[in-house]
């Protein structure tokens, strides 16, 4: 895959590139037609439904596994619930990462440009997210997951000295498995009605948000230097492992009542798991093959964190 580099570069493997301020103003178009107020939208009060999920079985961690079937059914239902709250504490976490990113990403940029305008715009519903998932774990009476001290040192380094390429690849990998996830749950009729109305504001809100991401990093990857390029590989790749062991916090299988060493080596040994996460990621990987992320060392960590076949 060859990409031509160069001040007037307006091409790469997919394509012309798009102009930034007109990709910019079809999405601020976007924000003003499709945009939800949770604490408003959402009926926060209402009980929830008996022998409803709260996240689709086949994307429970432990689906298929021996342990999962040695649980009753309510066992299953509420590891669904602890998960989805799992999966609320590293949304949380991963967006208020993306939220200092965006800041540093406009820093030096001028504030009249229908660019900088939607990241504006992006951060304002990065907030409503991030308490809309707060909210959500309130109301499913679980604990905060938080992720490991480890992961959440590696958060603030990350965030720190990551290139503007390498924030969004990290940006997409932590919005597009999810995504895909919560494409299969929000019209999904087994799940509670309160999930599903908070993973379908998420996907409308979020598909404006990968649209940005991948339209600027198919920028950057054009016109980076090749030290910035290679270091986006690197940072990307780490940041995939973090991310694929930071994707169901251990903690949620003690309260359920469940042994948490056996359960993470089951779940480390499903073939049904490693089979949903690298579903959940080749929509991704494959868009960042093509634009030449997914190279040399990278590209093995990638192979490491689960996500890539």
């Amino acid at each position: 895959m060859t990409i031509t580099t160069g001040a007037e570069a307006r091409r790469d493997a997919l394509g012309l590139l798009k102009d930034r301020e007109k990709v910019a103003l079809r999405l601020l178009d976007s924000s003003a037609k499709h945009s939800f107020d949770p604490d408003a939208e959402l009926d926060w009060d209402a009980p929830f439904e008996e022998g409803q999920w709260f996240w689709p079985p086949e994307l429970v961690s432990l689906y298929d596994t021996p342990l999962w079937k040695t649980m009753s059914e309510e066992q299953r239902i509420e590891l669904s619930k602890h998960e989805a709250s799992a999966l609320a504490s590293l949304g949380i976490w991963f967006e208020i990462i993306l939220m200092q990113l965006l800041c540093r990403h406009i820093y030096d940029k001028s504030p009249t440009s229908s660019h900088v305008r939607y990241a504006l715009t992006e951060i304002e519903d990065e907030c409503r997210h991030s308490k809309m998932f707060a909210r959500l774990i309130q109301r499913n009476d679980t604990p905060v997951y938080p992720v490991s001290k480890v992961h959440h040192n590696l958060g603030r380094l990350f965030k720190t000295v990551s290139t503007t390429p390498g924030s969004f690849t990290a940006t997409l990998l932590g919005e597009e498995i999810l995504d895909w996830m919560q494409r299969l749950t929000f019209p999904d009729e087994r799940i509670q009605p309160l999930v599903r109305g908070v993973t379908r504001i998420h996907v409308v809100e979020e598909a404006r948000h990968v649209r940005y991401a991948r339209e600027e990093l198919r920028h950057q990857m054009v016109s980076a230097p090749r030290w910035s390029r290679e270091f986006t590989r690197l940072t990307s790749g780490e940041f995939a492992r973090v991310f694929s062991k930071a994707f169901i916090n251990p903690e949620v299988y003690t309260n359920v009542g469940l042994d948490k060493r056996e359960a993470v080596a089951q779940v480390a040994a499903s073939g049904h798991r490693r089979e949903v996460m690298q579903s959940g990621a080749k929509k991704l990987t494959d868009f960042l093959d093509d634009i030449g992320v997914l190279r040399g060392a990278g590209r093995r960590m990638w192979k490491s964190s689960g996500l890539l076949a």
